[in-house]
């Protein structure tokens, strides 16, 4: 039973990094995929466990740094939000003009497409909410704590 645990164990954090990496360039939480699939790893390698604390401390900073300041916050709705539009609009699948090779129809329109933009939308959209009133509290309280002192 061991190899085939560790064979899936293998098999689910790859997926989550190569997902991270993914999500990196295209909408949705990049560094928080990529530590999950290394906090998998790590439970069968200890190459895994060694970096799983320095992605942990980029995407804590990461997401501080994008609740910073409320221009950043509703920044960031709208774009967590657009992404949402987005994914309606590829789940309607509606015929558009043809430019170039594309058209009539958007490329890999559908419901699966769409409700894959949507789902990251939606992620987007929690994440930055948590991080929002995680690490606003976290000023607030060491800036009331800065000023008393």
């Amino acid at each position: 039973m061991a190899p085939i645990r560790k064979v899936g164990v293998t098999v689910l954090g790859w997926l989550l990094v190569l997902a991270g990496i993914l999500a990196l360039v295209l909408p949705g939480p990049g560094l928080l995929l990529l530590l999950a699939g290394l906090v998998v790893l790590s439970g069968e390698y200890e190459w895994a466990e060694r970096r799983t604390d320095p992605v942990r401390e980029k995407a804590i900073a990461a997401a501080r740094m994008g609740v910073a300041t409320w221009p950043r916050i509703v920044l960031s709705a709208l774009s967590a939000c657009l992404v949402i539009a987005t994914g309606v609009f590829w789940w309607v699948n509606p015929r558009i003009p043809q430019i170039g090779p594309v058209g009539p129809e958007l490329p890999f329109g559908g419901r699966a497409t769409g409700s894959g933009i949507v789902l990251s939308g939606l992620v987007a959209l929690g994440l930055l909410i948590y991080s929002a009133v995680k690490f606003r509290r976290e000023a607030a309280a060491e800036h009331e704590s800065a000023a008393v002192s």
